[in-house]
C-alpha cells in the first residue's frame, strides 16, 4: 500500500460488492461476468495500491464535531473521567533504512506470524529482513499466500529485471529461487490440493503446476485472462480439471476443458460446440455461463450440474446490452441486465433453480465504474442471513436505498433512525426521506470498506450512509443495525472504518482522516458505547490495518509512518486483555428474526444465539452460532411470478403480453407429463409449507399434442457465409412440436439430403461438408401427424480468393466506353462482391459480375481500383489508366535473349517497361511515350505515343506533331537502333513486330461511312464476281485468261458471309499481296505476253476482296494497318 494514505482510506469511491452476492464483473467485457470467481481472499496483493505518500485524501478533511459516543482524538473524553486513558498492549518496530520506498505491504501468514517487506514470526513483534534470504539486489513484485496451507508462500520477481519465483515451506524462513521461462501475470491456486497452481503469463498462455511451482507445463496457448477455473468438487469428476476459455486455431473464441497432465490438441473437449464470445465464460458454484452474440444480439446460455447448455430465458424485449452475475449462492442466479434503454443503471433478474427461466427483481439498480475499470453493482447481499439484499435504485434522478427480506419479490425503503448521537429526535418521514447507504466493499485489503456484515454475528450491519431525500457523498455518518436492517442507530458523524474481532463479538473503529491518530474505539454492545483506546505513544499517519475477525491470537497489525519522511511503522496490537473470560452459556442470549414484525422470513422463524451487549468474553475458535428454525404457513409473500407472468396492481400476476402460456409445453411429448405453470412459483430457498402452497404450485397435466411450429434453420456460429471444404453446422430448432415424433428432414441444397425419425440426433446439430462454392437452399422440414413447417436458409460457400489482377487497357479514348475486368484467383471462389472506384470517387460501383463497363470524362492519368470480397477476405488491385482524345500505337518485339529472364510478374514487367521507354525517348517529351510490356512469353509490349497535354483546341497541328514523333521512332526501331542492357552482358534488340503503326484514333463519326463504303464494295464485289463465273466462257478475254493459264487450277470465289454456318478463315489463309504479285509476274515470265485487262481485273478483285475482310476482321489498330498496307 502506498504509504500517505489517511487513515485507511478505502480508495476512489465506486467499488465493486464482490463476496456474498456482490455485483461487478470483468474489466471492460461484456456478458456474463463473475463477481466472485472463488479464488482465494489471500490471493494476489499489488503493490502499488492507496494515495501518494503527503497528499491527504479530500474525504479525510473534515472538522470534528461533539460525538458522545466518539468523542475526537484531543482526549478530552479521557480527562473528563478524571482516569488513566487505556491503553492497549502494543509493540512497535521500524523497518530500518527503508524511509526511501513509497509502498508496502502487509499480509498474514503461518500460524503465528505475518509477513511484510520484512517477516516476522512472533505476530508482528519484531521482523527480519527478507533481502537477506532472497538477495540483497532481488526485487520483487507479489506476494502469494496458499489458501489452504499458510506456511506456504510465493513471491514473485518484477518481470523488468528477471523472471522468477522464490518459494518458502516454512513461513518465510527459508526460500528457494526458481528461474522462469515465462512471465507470470497472475497465479490461482486449487481450493483442495495445496500443490496446485495455475499461472498465466503475460503473452496470454496458461501454465500448471502440481509441486507448487517448481516446474511448470504449458497447458494452452491464446486463453482469455481471468477466464479460467478449477473443477468444483462434487461436479467435476476429475478433480485436476480445468475450465478455460480460449482462441483455437480456426480464430474463434471457444470454451475448453482439460486436465493439467493431459491438455494437448487431442485431450482438450468442449462442452459447448459453438464458438463463444471473448471475455464471458463464467464457471462459479454449480452454474457454467457464456455468451453467443449473432446479428447483434448477445444470447447467454446456462449449463446447472454440468448438464447440456440451455438457452438464459429473460422478458422477451429485455433485449440485453450487457449482463452480469451478480450471486450464485443457494441454488438460484441473481443477475444485473443492462437493457436497451438504459445508460447508468441495471435491472436486477433472479432465476429458477436450474438458472434458466428469469423474473424481474427490481430495476434501475445503480452502476458505477470498479478501479480496474470493471462494473459494479449497487447491491450489497447481507451475510449470515438468506434472502436479505440490499440495493441503491434510481427513482426520479435520484438514487435512494431499499432493502428486501425475501429475496427480491417485495422491497422498501430503510426506516432512519429515531433519534440522532444527540439524543435528539430525526424528523424524516417515510417516503420522502429515508436512510441511505454507500453498498460498497473495499478493494483495498486495509480497510473496512462502506459496509460489512459477518455470518457469525447474523442481523449487525455497520454502513456509511446519510438520511435525507437521496444518497449523499458529502453529509455522511456511520449507521448500525442490530436486528438485519429493520432499525438503525447512528454511531459516528464522519467516515471510521469498523471491523469486527474475535469472530465479530467486539468492534473496532479508526477514524477515517488525513491527520495522524494514536486512538482507536472498541464497542462490546453492538455500537450502543464506545470505549476509546490508545495504540501508540506517538501519533500515526495510518495507512492500513490488518485485523482478521477469527483469529484466535486476538491480534492486529496497522502500518504507517510517524512523518512524512520517517521509516515505516508497523504496530502490533494485542487485544486479548480485553475480554476478561472465555463465552459461558450466561453470556448468551436469543435474538428472533423478524420483518418489520412478521416473524416469517424465507418461509420460517429463526432463532439465533448471540453474546448479550457489554458481556466482554471471548468467544474463541469454537464458537457456533446456534440457530433455532421451524416452517411458516405459505403465504402470498412466499411466491413470486413465474417467468413470462407480471405483478400487477392487485397483486396478482398476469401473462405478460407477449407469453403464451402454452408454449411451456413445447418440449413435452406425448405420452409424457409436464408442470403447467399457475403464473406463480416457490421462491427458491423458502422452506414454508402448506397454506398457498397448493393453489400456487405448479399443476402436472399430460402432454398436449402439437404441430411443428416456429421451425428455425442456423448455423452454429450464426453465419451464412462457410469456406469450401470446412464443416457446416445446421442447428434446427422448433417452437412448438412433439419433438420426439416429429420426423426431419434438411436438404443441404448441393444433392444431398437426411432425414431423422425425432428431434434427439439433432440436438447437436447437423455437419455436412461442401465440395465446391456457390449458394445454396438449405430446406428443414418437419411433419408429425398433426401438421408440418418448413425453413428455409441460403447458405454462401466459398473458396478464399487469394489474387486478383485488374485488367484494363493501357490508354483509353475520352468519352468512350471500355472494358474492366478482374480475374480472380482461384476461379471457382464462389459468390464474390466487386468494389470498383474510379478517380477520387468517395463512393463504389458494386457488382456481382467480374468485369464493368465505364467511360472516363477527364483526361489525363486516371486511377481504377478494384476490390474483390468473398466470405472473410478482401483483396484488391490498382491501375492507372492513360485518358486522350487520340493516340497511335505500335507493337514491339525483343531479342529471345529478354524471354530467358522474364519471370512474368507485374512487378518485373513494370520496371522493363520503363527501361524501354528510356531508351526509345530521344529528345521527345517523356509524358508522350507510355510503354506497357504483355504477360506471357515470348516477351511483347505495345508502344504508345500520346499527344501533349492541352491539346485538344489544336488538333490538326498535334495531329502532325504526333506523326513527325510516329516517324522519328519508326526510322529507329527499323534500324536496330533501340536497344537496352537487361543487366552486364545482356543487351536486349527492341524491334517492330510489323509495320504495325495504327492510324490516328479518336472519337469522330467518320468510322460509320467508312463502315458504309466498306458494305456497298462488298456487295459490288459479290455480284460482280457472281457476273464473272456465270459468264465467263461467253466472254471472249475470259477464256484467252484461261487458255494463258493452262497449268493453273481455275478459282471459285464465293461470297463473304458472317453467317455462323460460314467456315472461318484466318488472315493467314489468304496470300500476301508481295508473294501474289511474285507468283502474277511468274505467270507472265511462262506465257511470254504482256498483262492483258482480264489479267489486271482478277488481280484487282483479289485485293479488294483482302482489304474488304480485313476491314471485317476484328484485330488490334496497328494489325489492321499492317494488312491495310
Amino acid at each position: 500500500r502506498r504509504r500517505g494514505a489517511p487513515g485507511g482510506q478505502a480508495g476512489p469511491r465506486g467499488a465493486a460488492l464482490r463476496s456474498a452476492g456482490a455485483g461487478g464483473g470483468a474489466p471492460g467485457g461484456r456478458g456474463p461476468a463473475a463477481p466472485r470467481t472463488r479464488r482465494s481472499t489471500e490471493g494476489r496483493r499489488a503493490l502499488p495500491a492507496g494515495g501518494v505518500r503527503g497528499v491527504p485524501a479530500a474525504e479525510g478533511q473534515r472538522g470534528g464535531r461533539a460525538q458522545p459516543r466518539g468523542p475526537p482524538e484531543d482526549g478530552r473524553a479521557a480527562r473528563l473521567r478524571g482516569t488513566e486513558e487505556p491503553r492497549l498492549s502494543s509493540t512497535t518496530f521500524a523497518l530500518t533504512g527503508d524511509a526511501a520506498h513509497n509502498q508496502a505491504m502487509v499480509h498474514w501468514s503461518g500460524h503465528n506470524s505475518s509477513v511484510s517487506t520484512a517477516p516476522s514470526t512472533d505476530y508482528g513483534t519484531t521482523y527480519e529482513k527478507l533481502n537477506d534470504k532472497v538477495g540483497l539486489k532481488t526485487v520483487l513484485s507479489y506476494l502469494y499466500v496458499s489458501p489452504t496451507n499458510k506456511r506456504k508462500i510465493m513471491l514473485l520477481s518484477d518481470p523488468e529485471i528477471e523472471s522468477s519465483i522464490l518459494i518458502s515451506s516454512d513461513e518465510g524462513a527459508t526460500y528457494q529461487k526458481y528461474r522462469l521461462n515465462f512471465y507470470i501475470q497472475s497465479l490461482l491456486f486449487h481450493p483442495k490440493q495445496e500443490e496446485w497452481i495455475l499461472a498465466y503469463s503475460l503473452d496470454q498462455k496458461l501454465y500448471s503446476s502440481m509441486d507448487f511451482g517448481r516446474k511448470w507445463q504449458l497447458m494452452h496457448e491464446r486463453v482469455t485472462p481471468n477466464r479460467f477455473y478449477w473443477s468444483v468438487a462434487g461436479l467435476d469428476k476429475e478433480p485436476d480439471l480445468v475450465h478455460m476459455e480460449a482462441r483455437t486455431a480456426d480464430g474463434h473464441t471457444h470454451y475448453l476443458t482439460c486436465r493439467i497432465q493431459e491438455c494437448s490438441e487431442t485431450k482438450r473437449s468442449g462442452p459447448f460446440s459453438r464458438s463463444i464470445d471473448v471475455s464471458s465464460l463464467v464457471v462459479q458454484d454449480e452454474y457454467i455461463f457464456i455468451q453467443v452474440t449473432t446479428g447483434g444480439r448477445a444470447t447467454y446460455y446456462v449449463s446447472y450440474r454440468r448438464e447440456p447448455f440451455a438457452q438464459i430465458k429473460l422478458p422477451k424485449y429485455s433485449l440485453p446490452k450487457d449482463m452480469h452475475i451478480i450471486s450464485t449462492d443457494e441454488n438460484q442466479v441473481f443477475a444485473a441486465v443492462q437493457e436497451w434503454n438504459q445508460n447508468d443503471t441495471y435491472n436486477l433478474y433472479i432465476s429458477d433453480t436450474r438458472g434458466v427461466y428469469f423474473t424481474l427483481a427490481l430495476e434501475n439498480v445503480k452502476s458505477s465504474r470498479g478501479l480496474e475499470g470493471n462494473i459494479v453493482i449497487d447491491l450489497y447481499e447481507v451475510a449470515g442471513i438468506k434472502g436479505i439484499f440490499l440495493a441503491n435504485r434510481k427513482v426520479d434522478d435520484q438514487i435512494k436505498t431499499f432493502i428486501t427480506y425475501n429475496k427480491g419479490r417485495d422491497w422498501r425503503l430503510l426506516q432512519a433512525p429515531d433519534t440522532d448521537l444527540r439524543g435528539d429526535p430525526v424528523l424524516c418521514q417515510l417516503p420522502f426521506c429515508s436512510l441511505h447507504l454507500r453498498l460498497q466493499l473495499s478493494e483495498n485489503p486495509y480497510t473496512s470498506g462502506s459496509i460489512s456484515s459477518k455470518e457469525t454475528v447474523p442481523g449487525l450491519l455497520v454502513a456509511t450512509g446519510n438520511i435525507g431525500s437521496e444518497l449523499s457523498y458529502t453529509d455522511v455518518g456511520v449507521f448500525i443495525s442490530s436486528d438485519g436492517g429493520n432499525s438503525w442507530r447512528q454511531i459516528f458523524e464522519e467516515e471510521y472504518n469498523v471491523w469486527f474481532l474475535d469472530w465479530g463479538g467486539a468492534l473496532v473503529a479508526m477514524k477515517h482522516t488525513s491527520v495522524p491518530i494514536r486512538h482507536m474505539w472498541v464497542s462490546f454492545d453492538e455500537g450502543r458505547s464506545w470505549i476509546k483506546y490508545s495504540f501508540t505513544s506517538t501519533p500515526l499517519f495510518v495507512d492500513g490495518s490488518l485485523v482478521d475477525p477469527g483469529i484466535e491470537t486476538q491480534i492486529m497489525t496497522v502500518f504507517g509512518h510517524f512523518s512524512l519522511r520517517s521509516e515505516w511503522q508497523l504496530v502490533k496490537v494485542d487485544y486479548k486483555s480485553l475480554f476478561s473470560h472465555r463465552c459461558t452459556k450466561d453470556d448468551y442470549q436469543t435474538w428472533h428474526l423478524h420483518n418489520q414484525g412478521e416473524p416469517c422470513v424465507m418461509g420460517e422463524r429463526k432463532i439465533y444465539k448471540k453474546r448479550k451487549p457489554g458481556a466482554q468474553c471471548s468467544l474463541g475458535r469454537d464458537y457456533s452460532q446456534t440457530v433455532v428454525s421451524e416452517p411458516c404457513v405459505c403465504g402470498q409473500g412466499d411466491f413470486e411470478c413465474d417467468y413470462g407472468y407480471e405483478r400487477h396492481s392487485n397483486n396478482q400476476c398476469i401473462p405478460a403480453f407477449w407469453f403464451s402460456p402454452s408454449s411451456l409445453s413445447k418440449d413435452c411429448n406425448i405420452g409424457q407429463n409436464y408442470w403447467n405453470s399457475t403464473g406463480y412459483r416457490r421462491i427458491v430457498s423458502n422452506n414454508c409449507t402448506d397454506g398457498l402452497r397448493e393453489k400456487y404450485m405448479a399443476k402436472m397435466e399430460k402432454c398436449p399434442g402439437k404441430a411443428p411450429r416456429g421451425l428455425h434453420i442456423l448455423t452454429s456460429d450464426g453465419k451464412l457465409v462457410m469456406e469450401q471444404g470446412h464443416n457446416a453446422t445446421f442447428i434446427i430448432l422448433m417452437e412448438e412440436g412433439d419433438l420426439q415424433r416429429t420426423n426431419i428432414q434438411l436438404d443441404f441444397g448441393d444433392g444431398i439430403a437426411v432425414s431423422y425419425a425425432n428431434f434427439s440426433p439433432v440436438e447437436d446439430g447437423i455437419r455436412h461438408v461442401y465440395r465446391s462454392a456457390g449458394i445454396f437452399q438449405v430446406t428443414a422440414f418437419a411433419e408429425n401427424s398433426l401438421g408440418s413447417d418448413t425453413a428455409v436458409l441460403f447458405l454462401h460457400v466459398v473458396c478464399p480468393v487469394e489474387h486478383v489482377h485488374l485488367s484494363v487497357p493501357f490508354v483509353a479514348i475520352r468519352n468512350k466506353d471500355v472494358n474492366i475486368s478482374a480475374v480472380v484467383w482461384p476461379s471457382q471462389a464462389g459468390t464474390l462482391t466487386y468494389f470498383w472506384w474510379f478517380g477520387n470517387s468517395t463512393k463504389p460501383l458494386i457488382t456481382l459480375e467480374s468485369s464493368i463497363s465505364y467511360m472516363f470524362t477527364v483526361e489525363g492519368m486516371n486511377t481504377v481500383t478494384v476490390q474483390v470480397a468473398g466470405g472473410n477476405t478482401l483483396i484488391q488491385d490498382t491501375k492507372e489508366v492513360a485518358v486522350h482524345e487520340y493516340f497511335q500505337s505500335q507493337l514491339l518485339s525483343f531479342s529471345p535473349n529478354l524471354d530467358y529472364h522474364n519471370p512474368d510478374i507485374p512487378e518485373w514487367r513494370q520496371d522493363v517497361g520503363k527501361v524501354i521507354k528510356r531508351a526509345l525517348v530521344t529528345g521527345i517529351p517523356d509524358e508522350q511515350i507510355l510503354v506497357a510490356v504483355f504477360p506471357g512469353l515470348p516477351t511483347s509490349a505495345e508502344l504508345f505515343i500520346l499527344p501533349h497535354k492541352n491539346t485538344t483546341e489544336r488538333r490538326k497541328s498535334t495531329e502532325a506533331d504526333l506523326e513527325q514523333v510516329v516517324e522519328i521512332l519508326f526510322n529507329a526501331l527499323n534500324q536496330n537502333l533501340v536497344q537496352f542492357e537487361l543487366k552486364p552482358g545482356v543487351e536486349v534488340v527492341v524491334y517492330v513486330t510489323q509495320l504495325t503503326l495504327a492510324p490516328l484514333v479518336d472519337s469522330s463519326s467518320g468510322h460509320s461511312s467508312s463502315a458504309m463504303l466498306m458494305l456497298l464494295s462488298v456487295v459490288f464485289v459479290g455480284l460482280a464476281v457472281f457476273l464473272i463465273y456465270k459468264f465467263k466462257r461467253k466472254i471472249p478475254w475470259i477464256n484467252i485468261y484461261a487458255q494463258v493459264q493452262h497449268d493453273k487450277e481455275q478459282e471459285m470465289i464465293g461470297s463473304v458471309s458472317q453467317s455462323e454456318n460460314a467456315p472461318k478463315i484466318t488472315l493467314s489463309e489468304f496470300t500476301d499481296p508481295e508473294e501474289l504479285m511474285d507468283k502474277e509476274l511468274d505467270t507472265r515470265v511462262m506465257g511470254e505476253r504482256q498483262p492483258s485487262a482480264e489479267f489486271c481485273f482478277t488481280v484487282w478483285v483479289k485485293m479488294l476482296l483482302f482489304w474488304v475482310l480485313v476491314e471485317a476482321v476484328t484485330v488490334t489498330p496497328g494489325t489492321r494497318r499492317a494488312l491495310r498496307h
